[in-house]
């Protein structure tokens, strides 16, 4: 998720980006987010400034008791009563603001990188570097699913029974495939300089929020 002050330090880079994914209404929703981050920020200051001076008039009450004016004391205390009503009204609008940014910076995707071409379909992408030579398959070549039926080393009906589409069962050579393949893969990333890590196959509300998945794909996701 792109962060406001991100947004509001690049705003022109940011809308490139957005046109770069074809995403609409982007100008109009980075106003907004802008907006809600004015208000946010200014009900911020005004909310602040009140909590500073109510405590201000709270340690001139104390004095004024001990002194004996007690008159004076008493009218500050009104003050500060007013005071208290008017920065719970500001935490309240505060909130409101905050949530409304919240809601806006969930709708934007990420940008793109600048190397990025522009385009709309798969025919605008552009290839960088190819590796290998692309074998020639012929006219009677076995999509991969039917090889999986035929060599019997996947089991796309199995998975969709206990979890869902798009989890298959490995058997056979084909889970041993399966873990050499990830174990291949992670060899390899470590050669060329990366750290390898386990992390939880688990992740919390925050996470998946911070990391896009969360709150359009709420539907989507197993619990």
């Amino acid at each position: 998720m792109l962060q406001v002050q991100f947004i509001r330090e690049n705003k022109e880079k940011v809308l490139e980006g957005l046109a770069k994914r074809n995403f609409a209404d982007a100008e109009t929703i980075i106003e907004q987010v802008l907006t809600a981050d004015e208000n946010r920020r200014a009900t911020q200051v005004d909310l602040e400034n009140t909590l500073a001076e109510s405590n201000k008039l709270s340690k001139e009450i104390g004095g004024l008791y001990k002194s004996g004016e007690v008159q004076k004391a008493n009218i500050l205390k009104e003050k500060t009563s007013q005071l208290k009503e008017k920065s719970k009204e500001l935490s309240d609008t505060l909130n409101g603001f905050s949530n409304d940014l919240q809601s806006l910076l969930y709708q934007i995707p990420n940008i793109p990188h600048a190397s990025v071409k522009a385009g709309t379909s798969e025919e605008d992408n552009e290839n960088i570097f190819s590796e290998g030579i692309i074998p020639d398959l012929g006219e009677n070549a076995l999509p991969h699913w039917e090889l999986a039926k035929k060599y019997d080393i996947i089991d796309f009906e199995l998975g969709n029974k206990i979890t869902g589409a798009g989890f298959p069962v490995y058997k056979g050579k084909g889970a041993r495939l399966q873990r050499a393949l990830i174990n291949y893969f992670l060899d390899k990333n470590i050669e060329a300089g990366y750290k390898e890590y386990q992390v939880p196959h688990l992740v919390n509300t925050e996470s998946a929020t911070a990391t896009g998945q969360l709150p359009d794909k709420d539907g989507q996701m197993y619990h």
